[in-house]
């Protein structure tokens, strides 16, 4: 005689999770999941993996980018020695909740972020990432035409040798054209599975900057004034600080398809990948931080490629190729945005919605010159939650136990760390916006005046 069939006893978390499958069931009948166009963007050919070399490349140029070049900026808001203590830290944290997150999907078996977060939360988790992740993407677009006022211009200045009063010379005009020339049509393509291949390059304009930086702290920094109090100990901008570290270590919203990536694809082999990507990655920003600190000190300013002289042909050539950075991400950002529009409302005009978001963030560019405040808000707003708060309540919520056992203690570290940061670094940034200079932006700085070649 057989045994009978025990069934599990039913729990909260077992109708979140069966009610969470029967939705994906439903997403995949109604051919809504299955693919979308940031999956098509990042893979060649579908179901395509690779080894961990491979993989490990993809990931640190997911997560090296834009945010490098600010963080000298956070080192001198910090302090110096606490500047490059937290900045380990941040990288620490992020190693963890990276890791967090392929351990929830396995729980939930759910292998997305916005499924991750509804097999938790239902479907008030999915509302509360899609927001997020149309902030952060938004945000960026907004310090992309930031940067693009500051190199382009000075680039343009330089070589035409144009006067101040010349519209060409202008920020604003200077932006205006990108957007209208460049950015706008690349926005508007619908297969930018190309572009994705051009903006392969962003790493290896991201090393010859980083040369350039070398070069120019061995012949510059020697002819640059010390600041009072440049190696400070400890300084007060520490939480905007962090969320300018946690900026330049987010690629959250990447997670799962470089995961897919890899070949034989198992936790071990994520946390393998992921720490080699992430100590990788902590290395390059160590070297663009300390070096554009060394160089600048008191002077470094958000972005740091500000700190250098209009007449420094080397530096503008950084400029360029910094440009072409930015230029090439900034349609996949809007990609990403018009994508959560559509997933909130339905389907809406590609023409008239990328119009609408391209317009509204050279609209919010022009009103500051300070890459730093872009920086500190979109992390601490956006980067903050997404790379520490809901990758940590949401294995809290996934994982059975006590949310005080030895297990789960680390994510509730980090979603208490990651909520605090959220909450006093924007309290920060609305209490000093108007009081605190955070850049210096339109001439050249004072030392460019006093230099003998």
């Amino acid at each position: 005689m057989s045994k009978p069939i025990t069934q599990p006893a039913a729990n909260e978390k077992s109708y979140i999770l069966d009610s969470h499958k029967t939705v994906l069931e439903q997403q995949v009948i109604d051919d809504v999941g299955e693919n979308d166009d940031t999956e098509n963007i990042f893979q060649e050919k579908p179901g395509a993996t690779t080894g961990l070399a491979s993989a490990s490349f993809n990931y640190i140029n997911s997560i090296v980018g834009s945010g490098v070049i600010g963080i000298a900026y956070a080192l001198h808001q910090a302090g110096f020695v606490t500047g490059l203590f937290l900045l380990g830290f941040v990288a620490l944290v992020t190693d963890y909740s990276l890791i967090l997150m392929v351990r929830s999907a396995h729980l939930s078996e759910s292998f997305s972020y916005q499924g991750l977060m509804e097999a938790a939360f239902g479907r008030p988790g999915f509302y509360l990432l899609t927001f997020l992740q149309f902030i952060y993407p938004f945000i960026a677009m907004v310090s992309y035409n930031v940067v693009v006022g500051d190199t382009v211009t000075k680039v343009l200045i330089r070589v035409f040798s144009l006067s101040p009063r010349s519209i060409f010379a202008r920020r604003h005009y200077v932006v205006a054209m990108a957007t209208v020339f460049v950015t706008i049509p690349l926005c508007l393509l619908k297969d930018m599975a190309r572009l994705a291949k051009a903006s392969m390059l962003s790493l290896a304009f991201i090393v010859f900057i980083l040369m350039a930086i070398f070069i120019r702290f061995i012949t510059l920094a020697p002819k640059i004034p010390s600041t009072r109090n440049s190696w400070l100990l400890f300084n007060w901008g520490v939480i905007p600080a962090i969320g300018i570290m946690a900026f330049a270590f987010m690629c959250h919203h990447n997670v799962f398809l470089l995961y897919g990536s890899i070949k034989g694809a198992d936790q071990g082999r994520w946390d393998k990948v992921t720490h080699y990507s992430v100590f990788a990655s902590f290395v390059i920003s160590c070297l663009f931080g300390i070096t554009g600190y060394a160089t600048f000190t008191g002077y470094s300013q958000g972005d740091l490629l500000e700190n250098y002289c209009w007449d420094d042909d080397l530096m503008n050539a950084a400029r360029i190729a910094f440009s072409l950075t930015i230029l090439f991400t900034f349609p996949i950002e809007c990609l990403v945005t018009r994508a959560v529009i559509t997933q909130a409302y339905g389907e809406v005009s590609h023409f008239f919605s990328t119009i609408l978001i391209v317009a509204t963030t050279y609209l919010i560019s022009i009103s500051t010159d300070c890459l730093g405040v872009v920086l500190e808000l979109n992390g601490v707003i956006s980067a903050v939650p997404l790379a520490f708060v809901l990758p940590a309540v949401s294995y809290l919520k996934l994982e059975q136990g006590s949310v005080f056992s030895l297990r789960k203690l680390p994510a509730l570290g980090l979603a208490i760390f990651g909520m605090s940061v959220a909450v006093i670094g924007l309290l920060i940034i609305i209490t000093t916006f108007s009081t605190v200079d955070r850049c210096t932006h339109g001439h050249d700085m004072p030392y460019c005046y006093n230099r003998t070649e």
